[in-house]
């Protein structure tokens, strides 16, 4: 993965040096004409594709005055600062530009949200009806600002004309319409906000499984807590790892009835509103503007630490893991159940820095220190020391949840499959196959236990047509599933039809290029298929990889002075 990364980390360089001094933006430098200016203006950009915000705002704030010349250096320039922390100085700059008739989109926003926080709320209006006069390009910036400029003007309005400004915004957005159509009422004192919320959480289409804690929080600060408690277990059962309703619940039961949202506040909605606007951009892998919008989110409700969350993932997923801890830590004193979710997140962070040890210790001392564990909590420490090869140690966590669970609990199967595999790891064959054997009788269709089952089989010489027949069904399930795909390749070549099998093999190659046992598989079909030369191509190229286990390399030489 890293060799990707810094493969598209490399390409991204190239084209940036390409794009920049093949257009007048280097002409925009003559002030600045020196190398280290110029590298600087480099650095800062790249860094800032990284989610490496301070370093970034460090050699950008170097290049001060490059705006007169070069738009994007401003609008990089805020994203560094806001990103960085810096609002402001974010806030400050965005008044030098608008004061040399430089102002954009970005700075438009940062001085309405800066004035919002701050209680000005004409300042703020102007703000953003300035932001929603631009007519942008971007969809999302005309949805934002339109959005942001309604809220604004709320005391100008009764609930009718609020919710005719709304039906305004962009047909485009109709379920982020629902969202605020509901958040609209509450702030008006609606008796139709109950009926609102009701509506958009049993909502089969779409998932606002998120909105059961802002229910229960407009219930909770309306007087009505045993109502609230029960909208959260009512939510809990179907979204049990929802971690928003997980803290909340514990919050409520420890008498806490403060929540860090509040309907009736214009900051708090328009936060949740660039959060909604952060959580598309970041699934859409846009991370730096994602965490733009967040951090503005975080600026307005700093006590609704959920947002944390998104912005510790945006960092993992560039490899950021330094600045991912530091969220994660936090986030940590902020309740039980964060502090539960940011150990399993940090402990898989230590994994991939290749501190497996450190990691199974973290995990091993927050759960331990869980005062009521729950089924899932059980389960999610079970498979993390399954997948850490602690299979023994797993076995006694599935027990637990399988003594709690009936057969038609979600768990019941994912913890037969997952004890099955670990009875697997550790030899204990007759058990695995009997818990693999239990989790398909409850639930038939789990493309990944029929495949785990049949290998199995396959690699002991058992049941070689009912293997095929139960793998063919998993890549129905799973079209195109690299190891499902090696799975029936080796199938058929254990059952000596080699044309078919070299066929799904080779898929399973282009699928997965840098498995020793999907190239070692591929080999054995080209040699059954007579093409001896290719099959040592392949045999001698698992050789090369570092995740070759010993006991396949001594099969591989073998082959390799024999053949099959």
């Amino acid at each position: 993965m890293k060799i990707f990364n810094l493969y598209n980390k490399t390409i991204i360089s190239i084209l940036f040096v390409i794009t920049f001094f093949s257009t007048s933006s280097i002409k925009a430098l003559d002030k600045f004409n020196q190398a280290d200016r110029v590298s600087d203006y480099f650095s800062g950009v790249l860094l800032l594709n990284e989610n490496q915000y301070e370093k970034s705002f460090d050699f950008l704030k170097k290049l001060n005055g490059l705006e007169t010349s070069h738009a994007n250096y401003s609008v990089k320039y805020l994203y560094s600062l806001v990103n960085s922390g810096n609002l402001k100085k974010a806030f400050d700059y965005s008044k030098k530009l608008e004061k040399q008739k430089l102002d954009s989109f970005e700075s438009q926003l940062i001085t309405g949200i800066f004035y919002l926080k701050n209680s000005n709320i004409n300042l703020a209006q102007k703000y953003f009806l300035k932001a929603k006069s631009r007519n942008s390009r971007f969809i999302l910036n005309n949805y934002l600002s339109n959005s942001l400029y309604t809220w604004s003007s709320l005391d100008n309005y009764n609930l009718s004309q609020a919710t005719s400004e709304l039906k305004k915004l962009d047909e485009r957005f109709e379920n982020l319409k629902k969202i605020q159509r509901v958040f609209l009422n509450c702030y008006f004192n609606s008796l139709n906000t109950n009926n609102l919320f009701e509506e958009l959480i049993s909502n089969k289409k779409i998932d606002f499984s998120r909105y059961n804690y802002f229910y229960a929080s407009f219930l909770a600060n309306s007087g009505e807590t045993n109502v609230a408690k029960k909208i959260v277990n009512s939510a809990l059962k179907l979204y049990p790892r929802n971690l928003l309703l997980s803290q909340y619940k514990l919050d409520l039961n420890l008498g806490n009835n403060t929540s860090g949202f509040d309907c009736k506040s214009k900051e708090h909605v328009i936060a949740e509103i660039l959060y909604v606007t952060s959580n598309a951009l970041s699934s859409q892998s846009i991370y730096p503007l994602s965490d733009f919008y967040l951090n503005l989110a975080k600026f307005l409700n700093k006590d609704f630490h959920s947002y944390d969350t998104l912005l510790a993932e945006n960092f993992y997923k560039v490899d950021n893991f330094e600045e991912a801890k530091k969220v994660y830590n936090k986030l940590s004193k902020k309740g039980k159940a964060f502090q539960w979710y940011s150990s399993k997140q940090l402990a898989r962070i230590y994994i991939q820095e290749n501190n497996k040890e450190f990691a199974l210790k973290l995990l091993e001392k927050a759960y331990n220190n869980l005062t009521n564990k729950d089924t899932y909590e059980t389960f999610d420490y079970a498979e993390f020391l399954k997948n850490n090869e602690k299979f023994e140690e797993s076995i006694i966590f599935y027990n637990k949840v399988l003594d709690e669970v009936k057969k038609d609990h979600p768990l019941y199967t994912e913890s037969t499959d997952g004890r099955g595999v670990a009875y697997e790891r550790i030899g204990e064959w007759n058990k695995a196959e009997k818990d693999l054997l239990a989790s398909l009788e409850a639930d038939p269709n789990q493309a990944y236990v029929l495949n785990y089952l049949a290998y199995s089989w396959i690699e002991q010489g058992v049941k070689i047509e009912k293997s095929l027949n139960m793998l063919d069904k998993a890549n129905k399930l799973r079209s195109n599933d690299p190891y499902i795909t090696d799975s029936l390749g080796w199938a058929l070549f254990k059952l000596k039809r080699y044309k078919e099998s070299k066929d799904y093999l080779q898929l399973a190659v282009k699928l997965l290029p840098g498995d020793p046992i999907v190239n070692d598989h591929f080999g054995d079909a080209l040699w059954k298929n007579g093409n001896q030369i290719q099959a040592r191509y392949y045999w001698k190229y698992v050789l090369s990889l570092e995740k070759t286990k010993d006991e396949l390399k001594k099969n591989i030489e073998e082959k390799l002075i024999k053949g099959l």
